[in-house]
């Protein structure tokens, strides 16, 4: 196997009016491999089989099968992050 897909993750939209408790605020944007630290570990949990179907070959359920939409556990906030895999150049 080659080199692994970058993945981006990006909070695009949250469904509450309430305050993220990490501080994510809409529009923050995290690269997997370098600032995954950064990220909330409620958000990464729900995220990481995501990227790991991306990273890994696999097409997630969608239009393009690159990207998709996905809530973060958290019912006071709902932060809605998209995940994509980025191609290289």
């Amino acid at each position: 196997m080659g080199k692994k897909p970058k993945i981006r993750i990006t909070l695009v939209d949250k469904k509450s009016n309430g305050y993220c408790s990490h501080g994510h605020k809409y529009g923050d944007t995290f690269d997997f491999d370098t600032e995954r630290g950064k990220l909330c570990p409620l958000a990464m949990h729900a995220l990481f089989p995501m990227i790991n179907i991306l990273r890994y070959g696999g097409r997630l359920p969608g239009d393009d099968g690159n990207s998709g939409l996905y809530c973060c556990p958290d019912a006071n906030i709902i932060n809605i992050f998209k995940v994509e895999k980025i191609e290289d150049i």
